[in-house]
């Protein structure tokens, strides 16, 4: 009997060894400092120490249908990137700049959006769950605090 468990031990920790742990790849990231174009880039939990994507210059990134799982985006400007469909759940993107940014069909579930600056963001079909918006500034974007359109009197619904 002990011989078997070792044996399935044995066997279990080689299969947990084999198999490689998903996280960002590093040629992504600098293809994205780099270039602004990263479609389809796996940058989860992207926080590069000496090449980290907060407080990075990321105008008119093309970063349709990104893994950015809790990326560091803390202070990038991301003013006219396309982020469609992007994967943005827990990020960090506190202080970011957002001016005519595409979040079509993103995940924003548990992002940071703490004192960020939203204008005239394109959110349709975005996923937004428990988003952190203290102190953030949101104008013509169609991100709303609490409740539906139906609970509000007449003149204020779209």
């Amino acid at each position: 009997m002990k011989l078997k468990i070792a044996a399935l031990l044995g066997i279990l920790t080689a299969l947990f060894a084999a198999s490689p742990v998903k996280a960002y790849e590093p040629a992504d990231v600098e293809q994205l400092i780099n270039t602004k174009e990263c479609a389809g880039c796996d940058l989860v939990e992207a926080d590069l120490t000496g090449q980290d994507l907060s407080g990075a210059h990321l105008i008119g990134a093309d970063l349709r249908d990104a893994n950015l799982k809790g990326a560091n985006l803390s202070q990038a400007n991301l003013e006219g990137a396309d982020l469609t469909g992007a994967n943005l759940k827990g990020a960090d993107l506190t202080l970011a700049f957002m001016t005519n940014s595409i979040l079509n069909n993103a995940n924003l579930d548990w992002a940071n959006l703490t004192a960020a600056k939203l204008y005239d963001v394109d959110v349709r079909g975005a996923s937004m769950n428990d988003m952190t918006l203290i102190g953030a500034e949101i104008f013509e974007t169609g991100i709303g605090i609490g409740g539906s359109d139906e609970e509000l009197p007449p003149e204020f619904q779209h």
